[in-house]
């Protein structure tokens, strides 16, 4: 956790191409004018909540130029708005538009106090890494990306692949599977849980490796360290095509000796939430955990 400090420019940013989300981005670009703060409204959100006097840009001027990002939606506007926003020190603050996410962590029948308590600067700062992805073929990077919950190396569904894991270039195991999930602490909470990986406190240095439905019993969830290097080496993937999927979002397909790299990225993510952000409160509420008296 961090120091708290003022916020002078803020980015708004709506779901995409969802106007239910126009409301509340409304309401908080009312609540930042009254505080006389500089807003800009993401360009592509302005094409659906159009909110006059408000300058747009487009998302690398908003990182460029805003202290904090405000995105409304759901955990999966906010992994679009943090892979887009993360080669910038901004800071990031989730508005829950439905049920309560693991990233987005403001409903909005908590909205007014909230922000408001934020702004007058009661909040905590948290800081998450990402994942770095670099598809290799032929000793060329065909592809790059980066994903803040995980990489996915996986095939059509009920079809199993073929591939070997390497940790910082010695070997691991050769698989076979419906796939591979290599997940964040933050990521744990989402594929990888449902696929049996392990609960990871999100601002633990690990990186976790979780096989999906795999032929041998005994291949079982592995912890690295995340300053480790994995490597995923696509052996065989019949005769369909298998993909690299970055937070469910961003798909590459790859073929037979493709390589897949994966680290840590260097810049982290800066979170932004309020002063009683609870993380095991969520894990209770997400997760259906009972009180125990």
């Amino acid at each position: 956790m961090t120091e708290p400090h003022a916020f002078r420019t803020i980015g708004l940013i709506g779901k995409y191409e969802d106007p239910s989300s126009a409301e509340i981005v409304h309401c908080i670009a009312g609540c930042l004018a009254e505080r006389g703060l500089e807003v800009l409204l993401d360009r592509s959100t302005s094409l659906i909540t159009p909110i006059a006097g408000l300058e747009t840009a487009e998302r690398d001027e908003l990182g460029k130029r805003c202290e904090l990002a405000i995105v409304v939606g759901g955990d999966g506007t906010f992994l679009n708005s943090a892979r887009s926003l993360a080669d910038h020190d901004i800071a990031l603050l989730g508005v829950n538009l439905g049920r309560l996410g693991f990233l987005t962590d403001i409903s909005r029948e908590d909205i007014d106090a909230s922000l408001s308590a934020i702004l007058d600067g009661h909040y905590c700062e948290e800081h998450r890494f990402l994942l770095q992805a670099r598809i290799v073929r032929g000793g060329e990077v065909i592809h790059e990306s980066v994903a803040l919950n995980d990489v996915v190396t996986h095939r059509e569904v009920g079809r199993m692949i073929e591939f070997e894991t390497r940790i910082d270039g010695r070997y691991v195991k050769t698989h076979r599977s419906d796939g591979l999930i290599v997940s964040t602490p933050t990521g744990s909470t989402a594929y990888a849980l449902s696929s049996g990986g392990p609960l990871m406190y999100p601002t633990l240095e690990a990186v976790v490796l979780v096989p999906i439905c795999p032929h041998a019993l005994s291949n079982r969830p592995l912890v690295v360290s995340s300053e480790c290097n994995v490597e995923v080496v696509i052996h065989d993937s019949g005769n369909s095509a298998s993909k690299v999927t970055c937070d469910g979002q961003v798909s590459t397909e790859v073929q037979c000796g493709d390589r897949i790299h994966i680290r840590a990225k260097e810049r982290r993510l800066r979170l932004i939430h309020p002063a009683d952000y609870d993380y095991f409160g969520i894990l209770r509420a997400k997760l259906g955990w009972g009180e125990v008296f």
